[in-house]
């Protein structure tokens, strides 16, 4: 059991194996079909990638930003130089395969250019497509805050990489208040941004 659960690598690797299973036994009762199977892929991995970029946006949130603070001065390190840098790296590239899986997914299931100009192309008539529209411009947004203020202004505040070591102090809180700031945005849409994407399903037709 060590062999599994003391290696996250291999809990990860046997998560996958037993979904492998699971669609062994889908394959099983219902056969292949590769459009079907192709747009639940793309579907799942867009999940399983929006599931750790907003679990790790909620996480600095909810839990590191408002901790720091009560940390002593000399146990902050721990954060700020090895917990803070790994996050963001998760939280950037898990921010970048939601999008990619989101945009793909969009575009084999025909509806991404009708939810991009929420659904001008049917004259507004499908309200479905402007539910989704709506849900995939927040979700852009944010991932343009992520990887264009948010990711850029940590960098200077963490130093990571060893890339702005004499970077003045005044420039440095103006980075922490940047990135702070469109963390919370981020935070805020991300609320309507889930609405709009179990919405998509669950209250349109």
């Amino acid at each position: 059991m060590d062999a599994i659960f003391g290696n996250l690598r291999n809990t990860v690797i046997v998560g996958f194996v037993l979904a492998g299973l699971m669609f062994l036994l889908y394959l099983h009762v219902t056969g292949y079909d590769a459009n079907t199977f192709w747009l639940f892929f793309m579907r799942w991995m867009h999940v399983i990638s929006g599931i750790m970029w907003i679990g790790l946006l909620w996480y600095f949130n909810f839990v590191q930003t408002p901790t720091m603070p009560k940390i002593p001065a000399e146990l902050k390190g721990g954060v700020s130089k090895f917990i803070a840098p790994e996050a963001l790296f998760w939280f950037r590239w898990s921010a970048m395969s939601t999008l990619v899986f989101g945009v793909g997914l969009a575009a084999m299931n025909g509806y991404l250019v009708d939810a991009y100009t929420l659904d001008a192309t049917q004259n507004f008539t499908v309200p479905k497509n402007i539910d989704i529209g709506i849900g995939m411009w927040l979700a852009t947004y944010m991932w343009f805050n992520v990887w264009f203020v948010i990711w850029p202004n940590q960098r200077k505040v963490l130093n990571i990489g060893n890339a702005f070591p004499d970077l003045a102090q005044p420039d440095r809180d103006r980075a922490a208040k940047a990135a702070g700031r469109f963390s919370r945005i981020n935070t805020m849409l991300s609320v309507p941004m889930l609405f709009c994407m179990v919405g998509a399903s669950h209250l349109f037709a």
